[in-house]
């Protein structure tokens, strides 16, 4: 969930704490703290995994699922039917 490339969606109620981005990707993870940048160039910065998980809890970010992760859902949809 932390992994380097994941990208989150940030909600309109927050985005201007995050240069008015609509999305991040986290480009590090380090201990309990991840670093990201934010989309076209808006910045980067950093934050502990405690905050990315209550901002997920209350709804204000959300991960953006990966092609791979798309991928691999469908390929267990074939293998179980």
């Amino acid at each position: 969930m932390y992994e380097k490339g994941t990208e989150y969606q940030i909600s309109a109620n927050i985005n201007g704490n995050f240069n008015s981005a609509e999305k991040f990707t986290i480009v590090r993870k380090s201990g309990d703290i991840v670093q990201f940048t934010l989309e076209n160039g808006k910045g980067r910065g950093a934050m502990p995994i405690e905050h990315i998980q209550h901002l997920l809890k209350k709804n204000e970010i959300s991960i953006i699922p990966s092609k791979r992760s798309l991928l691999n859902e469908t390929d267990e949809e074939q293998q179980i039917g």
